[in-house]
């Protein structure tokens, strides 16, 4: 007996692609309408009511990083101290994971910033 093969209502399944197609380009265009109205990661780096990174750590190959913040480690060399960027990830959402006694505030527990603007963030610190 032998087997036959599985026929498709062209209909059916082009109206089922169709509709595939269109949640997926809709969902891509809600995700970037998003991604645009975020700040850019130096913008809340440099932020004082967001991010306020520079009221700590002190960025000296960026020009337009202004401070004479010395309570942390400057922002050097970011992609050697941090080769993952889910390290990273992790100490700016909650250092006190890794190190108990920190005085960094948890940006990502405490809901100070958003996983988006944390990994903004990131992608700007990768530039120093």
């Amino acid at each position: 007996m032998s087997k036959k093969p599985r026929q498709f209502h062209l209909p059916t399944f082009g109206l089922m692609i169709t509709s595939l197609l269109f949640s997926a380009s809709f969902s891509a265009e809600s995700l970037n309408a998003e991604s645009e109205l975020l700040p850019s990661g130096r913008e809340l780096a440099h932020s004082y009511d967001h991010g306020n990174c520079l009221a700590c750590h002190s960025a000296p190959t960026d020009k337009n990083a202004i401070t004479r913040a010395n309570i942390a480690p400057p922002f050097v060399d970011m992609k050697r101290r941090f080769p993952s960027k889910d390290e990273l990830f992790k100490q700016i959402w909650d250092a006190r994971a890794t190190y108990p006694e920190t005085i960094m505030p948890p940006f990502g527990a405490h809901s100070i910033l958003s996983e988006p603007e944390i990994r903004r963030i990131i992608d700007y610190l990768y530039t120093l």
